[in-house]
């Protein structure tokens, strides 16, 4: 499949339910209504996510496409943070967590795995075969380049 927007993009749709789900959660619970500033700061960095994905991709470059896909995986981890805030405080249970930090850590992959793609798709083959060898141990993510290659 070929990405002709940034929608196509498995993490950005991906990072979009997260950010579903981290209104819902907000919206559902008195606490977080209390700490405004909270609640703001974890729906920012959710937003962030599929904002700097978007923004990368209006990019003319790969390299600054690839440059705000990593400011969209640090805004990932933020979420990934805050939600331990969020659970210390009473605001959401350990399910809940667990919940969305499943997810905040499947679009941190997604996003990893675009990267990967992207830095390497324009190597020559030999260089790619041969830079593996000082390559360090790689996550089990091979599905991610396949869900970006297919047809939804």
């Amino acid at each position: 499949m070929k990405i002709e927007r940034f929608e196509d993009i498995k993490a950005w749709q991906e990072a979009r339910v997260l950010v579903k789900m981290v209104y819902a959660v907000v919206n559902s619970d008195q606490h977080f209504g209390s700490d405004y500033k909270f609640r703001e700061q974890i729906q920012s960095a959710a937003v962030s996510i599929i904002s700097n994905i978007a923004e990368g991709f209006s990019r003319r470059t790969t390299k600054e496409f690839i440059q705000f896909l990593f400011i969209a995986k640090g805004s990932a981890a933020e979420v990934q943070s805050q939600l331990y805030v969020a659970l210390d405080q009473g605001y959401i249970n350990e399910e809940r967590f667990d919940e969305l930090y499943s997810k905040s850590e499947e679009v941190a992959r997604l996003i990893s795995g675009f990267i990967r793609y992207l830095l390497n798709k324009d190597k020559p083959q030999e260089f790619k075969e041969s830079s593996k060898l000082n390559e360090p141990k790689k996550l089990n993510q091979p599905e991610e380049l396949e869900e970006l290659r297919e047809p939804k």
